[in-house]
């Protein structure tokens, strides 16, 4: 077909236009692509902790995924509101990070009336990463050799043995009261500001036991300082496999296990979720971070935001009966 110059001229003009367009485009994704700066991890607790060890190994493979340092901050206290709340105020663009347990998700909002949150609306959850069993402790200084043998002495001695715990109306705290109840023993809490206060507090005999994460507590059962009297997760762990479960022991009751979600401030533009959770679904995919993982007793997990808000929205009734059930009233 015979083509004019006009017609020539105008397809020329139409192609500028459309591949200026392209460019500008292109040039404008890249300049809004996320990330392009540092992300901060916020962990609402202190250094050295279960959550501390997860943060840490998760955030360090994430970084490379996402071509940004993954900086961890730690913002413990007040049972972990403190960092919590952090993120939930914070710009919404990606930048801000919450790697946190079940007490942030589920124990925080159904023990804490005066400051309350929920999940689903002051948070966007967007993936459980790692599961790990809580391990019952108790100082190398106690005479206790067995489970069996602690209650027995809690029974002669009402409230007089301490558990450490990581603040009032904590995680640690409802598993202590999950204990005792199904023991059919009382024992006095002493709050601390976090994990790794705790676990001192009970090597250095300050208290008699604590409850903590496998990841927390292996080395220092291995080095002598702690005694582990039982796993209360639903099945044995591979770094203390001679450590019986608590329901091996005849409290099944006392069952419970202890998990890690990633969360962001709310309304973080759903782009950027998208794009974390393709990261840490990635990142977690990795044999070598599920083996080092795994040798902290920590097993990598992949649940997306639907599932994750299902079992809060699970969690947070059972929590705020179990309080009820032991009298645990948070302090404001």
């Amino acid at each position: 077909m015979k083509q004019t110059a006009a017609g020539i001229s105008r397809r020329v003009l139409l192609c500028g236009v459309s591949g200026a367009a392209l460019v500008a485009h292109a040039a404008a994704t890249a300049k809004d692509a996320w990330p392009q700066k540092p992300i901060r991890l916020v962990v609402p607790f202190a250094a050295g902790g279960g959550t501390d060890i997860v943060a840490r190994m998760i955030g360090q493979a994430l970084s490379q995924h996402l071509g940004q340092p993954v900086v961890i901050d730690n913002r413990p206290g007040a049972s972990t509101l403190i960092g919590t709340e952090i993120v939930a105020r914070a710009r919404p663009d990606g930048y801000t990070l919450l790697l946190a347990g079940s007490t942030s998700y589920s124990v925080n909002p159904a023990l804490r009336a005066e400051r309350a949150y929920r999940p689903s609306r002051d948070l966007a959850p967007i993936a459980i990463v790692a599961r790990v069993p809580l391990v019952l402790v108790a100082g190398s200084g106690t005479p206790w050799l067995s489970l069996s043998e602690l209650v027995e002495a809690a029974r002669a001695r009402p409230e007089r043995i301490r558990y450490a715990t990581f603040g009032n109306a904590s995680g640690s705290h409802l598993t202590g009261e999950l204990f005792a109840l199904a023991a059919g023993i009382r024992l006095q809490d002493i709050a601390y500001r976090g994990s790794s206060q705790a676990l001192v507090a009970v090597m250095g005999g300050e208290v008699e036991m604590g409850i903590d994460t496998v990841a927390s507590v292996a080395p220092h059962v291995r080095s002598g300082k702690l005694r582990a009297l039982g796993i209360m997760g639903a099945a044995r762990s591979g770094l203390l496999p001679g450590v019986c479960t608590l329901a091996e022991q005849g409290l099944p009751e006392a069952s419970f296990d202890a998990w890690y979600g990633f969360a962001a401030p709310p309304r973080t533009p759903a782009p950027v979720l998208a794009t974390l959770t393709h990261a840490i679904a990635q990142t977690l995919a990795s044999p070598a971070l599920q083996a080092q993982l795994r040798a902290q007793g920590i097993e990598p997990a992949m649940v997306g935001a639907a599932s994750f808000l299902r079992q809060v929205e699970t969690e947070i009734p059972r929590y705020r009966a179990l309080a009820h059930r032991a009298g645990i009233v948070a302090n404001e």
